[in-house]
């Protein structure tokens, strides 16, 4: 089974949105989630984040924010973030990859996921998120 991984900074906000929404639309992959930085590592979905999950109906469980590693990499199919600074950081870890892509690659008028941990708008970057997860359904092939 193809695996994907959904990357931002912190693992507590955007990458495990994308994690649970698309675990909420499909079983046909393996799909986690990681983080870029060290900063978060084992905190749960920040509590906004939750809130936002419950009210659209998505179902998720106790996480534990991880950073994305070498063995991560070496397992996944397809890498997805969701900013520049995610995109900076993936190349540096993973050079000259061809596993690496935006999360909005599929979407039209998505050009960035931003962090709602600064800006606090839970509610769009969720319906992004969405958004880009049905997209990424849409043109990756499960079997290739």
């Amino acid at each position: 089974m193809k695996k994907i991984i959904f990357v931002c900074h912190g693992n507590i906000c955007r990458s495990v949105a994308a994690e649970y929404i698309m675990k909420s639309l499909t079983n046909n992959f393996v799909i986690v989630s990681r983080a870029t930085s060290y900063e978060e590592i084992g905190n749960d979905i920040y509590p906004p984040m939750k809130r936002e999950l419950l009210k659209s109906n998505i179902h998720f469980d106790r996480h534990y924010a991880t950073r994305i590693d070498y063995k991560d990499y070496e397992s996944s199919d397809y890498i997805f973030y969701m900013d520049d600074e995610n995109r900076y950081m993936l190349e540096r870890m993973f050079p000259n990859s061809n596993k690496i892509y935006p999360i909005y690659k599929y979407s039209k008028n998505i050009f960035e996921i931003e962090d709602p941990w600064y800006t606090g708008r839970f509610d769009l970057v969720v319906s992004q998120i969405k958004q880009c997860v049905k997209d990424i359904l849409a043109n990756i092939d499960i079997d290739k």
